[in-house]
Order: C-alpha cells, then sequence, then structure tokens
C-alpha cells in the first residue's frame, strides 16, 4: 500500500477532536453539562470517575414522515462528540449538527446514540468489539483498522467511498489511517487536526530575547535562568495519562530524527524497526530534555488539562498539546484573560540538537473515521440508511459547517475558506497549519504495541529505563501484535 503524501491543511484554533489518534481528553469546558436535553436527542455522558457502563444509551425519535429510504427501523451510533465537548469544538459541534439535520430529515427511523466522553468511548468500543457487538455506526480508530478488518468486524467501504456523492470533492490523503489489505474501512470524520502544538505568551518571551518562539531546545534551555528567575515554568506538559509522550511529543520529535519514511516503513511493514538508531536517538532526546529542567516537574503526574491550566493562570509560558487543548485555551481565555488571549501564537515543536530527518513538522491528520458494523450488510434497506447517515457526518454540509463557522476543513474539501470575519487568535492557527505535516504515531498500528511503548515512555523520562530498553521492548510487541 503505496502512501499518499498528506496535504497542507486550512485549520483553526477550535478544531475539533481528532486526534486525532491521540487517546485525548476533553472533559473540562467552560460550562459542564452531565445530562442535558436537547431537541430531538437526550444524552447521558460519564465523567472521568465513572465506568462506562454508567453511560445510557440515548435515542433520537422522530414521527414517521418522508423519507426517501426504505428502511424504517432503528439505527444505533456511537461517538464521543457529547454536548460538551462540542462548546467551542467545531469538529464535534459539526458532527451533532449533521446527526441532528439527518434524523430531522427521516422521521421514520429511530437514531439511537450513545455518547461518551473520549477515553470512555475508546474503553467501551474496544470491549464491545471484543464481543463482535459494535453498533451500527460507530467512530473507528485507525489503530483499530487492520485488526478489526481481519476479524471481519467492520463493513469494506471501499466501493462506497468510490460511488459516494462527494467523491469528487475528498481530499483521499485522509483515507490513509483507514486502509488496508487494498480496501478502505471508513470515511474520515470530524477536522483535521494535530496533536503536537505549541502554545505561548509572546510577550513573556520577547522578554526573554525572542521575538518568536526558539526553533530550537538549546535556545529553550538557554532561556531556563530568566524563567528561574521569574518562578515561571518554561512549557508545561502533562503526560499522566501515558499517550501524552507519545502522540504530544514523541511522533512529531521522532519524525524530526527518522523522517517520514522510516514510519511509513512501520506501517506498511516493509523493514524500518523500532530499533533502529534514528528513533533510538530520538528517545534518547526525549529521556535528556525532559530531565532537563524546561518542563513542569510533576509532567508525569498530571494531565493535559491539568498543563493547560498552567499556561492560563500564568505559572507555565508555553504548553505543549493537541487542538483540543487549544480549543479550551482559547474558550477560556476569550472570557477570563483577553490579554493573555491576544498574546498566545503558535509554534512547531523546536528542532532537537542532532536531529536531520524533517524539520518544521507537526504531526496531523484525522483519527477517527466513520465505519460500518460487517453484519449490517445482511439487512441491505438499514445498509443504505446507515451509508446515508455517513455521508451526511463526513460529507460537503458538514465540510462547509466547519468551514464557514470555524473556518476548519475536513474530508471534503471546500473551495475557499474566508477568513475576513475570523479574530487574531483564530487567523494565527490557522498559518499554523501552513507547517508540513507528518504522521500520528498511535493512528496506526495497534494499541498492543502503544501500550508497552507508552508505559516505557513514562517510566524512562524518569530516568529509570535506557532508550534502548524501551525501543527492544516496542520492537517485540510490534512484531508479536502486528
Amino acid at each position: 500500500m503505496k502512501r499518499k503524501l498528506l496535504s497542507l491543511v486550512l485549520c483553526v484554533t477550535l478544531v475539533a477532536s481528532m486526534a486525532v489518534g491521540c487517546g485525548k481528553k476533553n472533559n473540562n469546558s467552560a460550562t459542564k453539562d452531565t445530562n442535558s436535553t436537547e431537541t430531538a436527542t437526550n444524552e447521558t455522558k460519564t465523567d472521568d470517575t465513572k465506568e462506562t457502563d454508567d453511560t445510557t444509551t440515548d435515542t433520537t425519535t422522530t414521527d414517521t414522515s418522508s423519507s426517501e429510504l426504505a428502511y424504517k427501523g432503528t439505527i444505533n451510533i456511537m461517538h464521543f462528540s457529547t454536548s460538551e465537548e462540542a462548546q467551542g469544538n467545531g469538529g464535534s459541534d459539526g458532527f451533532r449538527t449533521m446527526n441532528q439535520q439527518w434524523a430531522d430529515a427521516h422521521k421514520d427511523i429511530k437514531l439511537e446514540q450513545n455518547v461518551l466522553a473520549n477515553d470512555e468511548y475508546k474503553s467501551k468500543i474496544a470491549t464491545l468489539a471484543g464481543a463482535n457487538d459494535l453498533p451500527d455506526v460507530f467512530l473507528l480508530q485507525g489503530m483499530n483498522t487492520k485488526a478489526w478488518a481481519d476479524q471481519g468486524l467492520i463493513l469494506d467501504m471501499t466501493d462506497i467511498i468510490n460511488t459516494s456523492p462527494y467523491a469528487a470533492q475528498y481530499d483521499l490523503s485522509k483515507f490513509y489511517p483507514f486502509q488496508y489489505d487494498g480496501k478502505t474501512y471508513g470515511l474520515p470524520a470530524l477536522c483535521e487536526g494535530s496533536c503536537a502544538i505549541v502554545a505561548y505568551d509572546s510577550e513573556l518571551w520577547k522578554a526573554a530575547g525572542f521575538d518568536a518562539f526558539p526553533t530550537t531546545w538549546d535556545e529553550i534551555v538557554s532561556a531556563k535562568a530568566f524563567f528561574d528567575d521569574k518562578k515561571v515554568t518554561e512549557v508545561a506538559f502533562g503526560n499522566r495519562d501515558k499517550w501524552n509522550m507519545n502522540s504530544c511529543f514523541l511522533s512529531t520529535v521522532g519524525d524530526r530524527f527518522t523522517g517520514s519514511d522510516w514510519y511509513h516503513s512501520i506501517i506498511e511493514k516493509t523493514g524500518a524497526k523500532f530499533t533502529d538508531q534514528a528513533f533510538v536517538d530520538s528517545l534518547k532526546f526525549t529521556q535528556e530534555i525532559f530531565q532537563a529542567g524546561v518542563f513542569n516537574k510533576d509532567f508525569n503526574a498530571i494531565t493535559n488539562e491539568d498543563a493547560r491550566e498552567y499556561y492560563i493562570d500564568g505559572s507555565a509560558a508555553a504548553v505543549i498539546g493537541g487542538n483540543w487543548d487549544i480549543s479550551y485555551i482559547g474558550a477560556t481565555l476569550k472570557e477570563s484573560d483577553p490579554e493573555l488571549y491576544a498574546r498566545t501564537k503558535f509554534a512547531v515543536i523546536p528542532q532537537p540538537a542532532g536531529a536531520s530527518g524533517s524539520t518544521n513538522t507537526h504531526n496531523t491528520g484525522m483519527g477517527y473515521a466513520v465505519a460500518i458494523n460487517a453484519k449490517v450488510a445482511d439487512d441491505p434497506d438499514k445498509l443504505a440508511a446507515c451509508i446515508d447517515l455517513a455521508y451526511k457526518l463526513t460529507g460537503s454540509d458538514f465540510s462547509t459547517y466547519v468551514a464557514e463557522n470555524y473556518a476548519l476543513s475536513a474530508l471534503t474539501k471546500v473551495d475557499s475558506v474566508d477568513m475576513s470575519k475570523f479574530d487574531q487568535f483564530t487567523t494565527d492557527f490557522y498559518n499554523f497549519y501552513q507547517n508540513p505535516g507528518c504522521e500520528i504515531y498511535d493512528s496506526f498500528l495497534t494499541g498492543a504495541v502503544w501500550d508497552v511503548l507508552n508505559t516505557d515512555l513514562q517510566t524512562m523520562v524518569n530516568g529509570e529505563i535506557d532508550p534502548e530498553t524501551v525501543a527492544a521492548n516496542a520492537q517485540k510487541a510490534y512484531e508479536e501484535n502486528y
């Protein structure tokens, strides 16, 4: 399978989850509504302290009227675009809006929606896959594509995609995480996002002697004395949940050492290994920089939500996170601290010394796709309805909505984005996405590999395990599970 290069993307700060392959959470919003009732949709969501089984199934029910579809029964869909997450989050807002529009247009179909917070979603969908009991329609994470396709759990959507009314408008590069053995198993959903974004206080860094955020880590280290004197952390980061070091740091830093061809070879099993020296060097750098004192000392004990609060309250001069973090930071600062909102700018992760693979990259992609349970094919009328819903959630209506309201890009191309109505924060983040992209590691392979690597990374940056052992363990998990 030949990988098509990702195109440059047109995105801005209020970008949707994607997360992209990231195991991201977005449970902290300015307003928390844990049991909201909306028109035609009742949702019960979980928070971090509840088990996923506490989440009830929600139902969109409408009366019987006109519908061009022959199917008249129930479709169940599972996703993580909660009303809470949709606040200021363009992709989730658009996803929920399209869901509701589709339900309104097909009043003789009952759309049951099981809506969970992101982490709970990932746990629950894996449990359902293990029991061969997936919902009719759901969000497929790239890393699960190969395994679930091999198990016959997910519908081959190749012909569905090729015959889509939006096929000519699709950005074909975005299908890569959902392709296996010459087939495609999902329509990329939500919006293009990045897991590796530096948000920084431009005035504070200017006072430290930098007109823009430093382009090398040597410069970051050289500014340590200035920020120590001010009792301000240079860069905030949270890795308590383990995935952050992989998704929000190593995916990009690794690309700086190895270049993109190395990871494509890992994905396609054409010879690259986690024990290759360039990747080991990226691990060595990661260990060294997290022991250099430029990050908050508690980086392994706090979440990404905690890290962004360090930036918001002024105790950190910068923060590294994903587009969901930027969404939250922007929405919060706009109300609570307009001056810091205006001072906030964006940069790629600085270049490590000795890295000769890529430069100025940030990991980017669409980590989830709308997929269909393979069992649905047993009922052609129901399958047609599920396909129609998938088209609605990823087609031109969705892309136009997020482009016009958030200046975001998605699977279906929009001719142009009018940036004149967006503020400087949004425009600056739009411009950030013009930097070249690289893959998000955990949008691919399998969770069995990442469970090993992510645990080892947390131990490694504490200095308790060496990079060579981390690489060897990752390679062993890769060979045994992928």
